[in-house]
């Protein structure tokens, strides 16, 4: 699965449009949903910024676990 989806339905699950979350991150509505289209990447930025909104980790986001719980820093 790709981000896109997964950065979609946490939008969905926190029950925000996309103009609110664009509001949250101080970008317009259009590029917000060129990320959860898929037509372009997505930042580091705005990635890291959307795992903190949702408490989650950036991994959760990138799909490379399904578990969306936020662990903390590892090695610490």
């Amino acid at each position: 699965m790709g981000y896109y989806k997964r950065i979609r339905d946490l939008r969905e699950d926190h029950d925000l449009t996309q103009r609110q979350l664009a509001a949250r991150l101080r970008m317009t509505q259009t590029q917000y949903f060129r990320y959860e289209q898929g037509y372009r990447d997505i930042p580091s930025d705005i990635l890291i910024a959307l795992a903190d909104l949702y408490g989650t980790s950036t991994d959760y986001i990138l799909g490379r676990t399904n578990d969306p719980r936020f662990s903390g820093a590892k090695g610490k």
